[in-house]
């Protein structure tokens, strides 16, 4: 049985090693602005996905995309040197939709935010439908 824990622990690991690698050794003018923001390691400890944000325009991404999938070799190399695991999972770079996401869920917050305002504005000269209390009490037993 494959022990969760470690292909977590492996996959923290793998993400320290990629982001100094992508720092410090490639020299690719392709490679933008990226960061790596999560690494999933399979409990078999066989495949490893990388997932990574750019900072910049659609174009900025597909660039860094390429230049990560000529660099994957040397990023494999790396990791496999630096943890001294006996086998070097595969690794495979995915770009995180995160930031797209979080736009989605800004522009739905701002029109809900919008429709309170409105709300808010129809609800200052409102007055009850019927009675103040609907609800029968002590009072009109008497």
């Amino acid at each position: 049985m494959a022990d969760p824990a470690r292909a977590r622990k492996l996959g923290v690991r793998i993400q320290e090693i990629v982001a100094e690698t992508l720092e410090m050794k490639i020299k690719d003018p392709r490679l933008g602005f990226i960061t790596v923001t999560d690494v999933r390691v399979t409990p078999d400890l066989t495949e490893a996905t990388v997932f990574y944000t750019v900072f910049g325009s659609d174009e900025d991404a597909e660039n860094t995309a390429a230049a990560l999938k000529k660099c994957k070799g040397l990023v494999r190399s790396e990791i496999g040197r630096r943890t001294g695991i006996k086998f070097t999972p595969s690794v495979e770079f995915i770009r995180d939709a995160l930031p797209e996401n979080v736009k989605v869920i800004d522009e739905l917050l701002h029109v809900a935010a919008e429709a309170d305002k409105i709300v808010t504005e129809r609800a200052k000269g409102a007055k009850y439908a019927g009675d103040r209390d609907p609800y029968k009490t002590a009072k009109d037993d008497e």
